[in-house]
């Protein structure tokens, strides 16, 4: 029997992602697709946690430009990704994995709040932990808050789940020949620009040695030959 690569892993889903073809709100046979790849995690007896984006709902940044006043419009991105959490949580009960969501900001109704300690005791019962409200800080992305819990409960590693093959030169929606890349430093990552995860999130990682795998999470059992050691998407180290 080969040793596993990876014991604990935490997996970012974008929010754009949880809209499907609409492009908007929560498509539920894509959550669906979602929670079975997460099962796949754990059938391998891989430990996993999940932070969620929501710019399927509503995104923070994006709204300044309409006239929302920054901070208020972060804090409301915040409660769209609770909403994706809680969606997330019913669909992986559905398929009989116990599951926790702990929000950064307090919402005793809905979830527990995030303390360290808990989050990873879920994760020994083999629980998923689905991480809500960002890091709870107006100006930090979900990115940032994905390289955060991913370093506090000692995650190997960072799946960072997107609707295209890895990360490419260009982007490849718009560019059919942009060139993707296999294999890239966190320092190539900062200095070309490239659209891997926000410059904080980054950053953290690099200092931090972890490492991020960019993947097409909408590809079947991209998850699990991942974790199973092929080479897919692009690894940034």
């Amino acid at each position: 029997m080969t040793q596993k690569k990876y014991q604990r892993v935490l997996l970012k889903i974008s929010g754009e992602v949880l809209a499907g073809e609409k492009g908007y709100g929560i498509e539920p046979h894509v959550m669906d697709f979602i929670a079975g790849e997460i099962k796949d995690i754990l059938d391998l007896g891989i430990e996993a946690a999940v932070v969620i984006g929501g710019g399927n709902i509503f995104r923070g940044i994006a709204a300044t430009t309409s006239g929302f006043e920054r901070t208020s419009a972060d804090y409301m991105g915040m409660v769209a990704t609770v909403l994706n959490a809680l969606a997330l949580q019913n669909f992986l009960e559905q398929k009989g994995i116990m599951t926790r969501v702990q929000s950064a900001i307090e919402m005793k109704a809905l979830a527990e709040s995030y303390i360290r300690r808990k989050a990873i005791r879920h994760l020994e019962k083999k629980r998923v932990v689905i991480f809500a409200a960002g890091t709870g800080n107006p100006y930090f992305s979900t990115d940032t808050a994905a390289a955060l819990r991913a370093m506090e409960i000692d995650a190997q590693v960072i799946l960072k789940g997107t609707k295209v093959d890895g990360v490419f030169e260009k982007d490849p929606m718009i560019d059919p020949h942009a060139k993707k890349f296999d294999r890239l430093t966190f320092f190539e990552v900062i200095e070309k620009g490239l659209k891997v995860m926000d410059a904080t999130a980054v950053t953290l990682c690099m200092d931090n040695n972890l490492p991020i795998i960019v993947f097409n999470l909408k590809e079947k059992g991209n998850i699990k030959r991942i974790l199973q050691g092929e080479k897919i998407g692009t690894l940034v180290s």
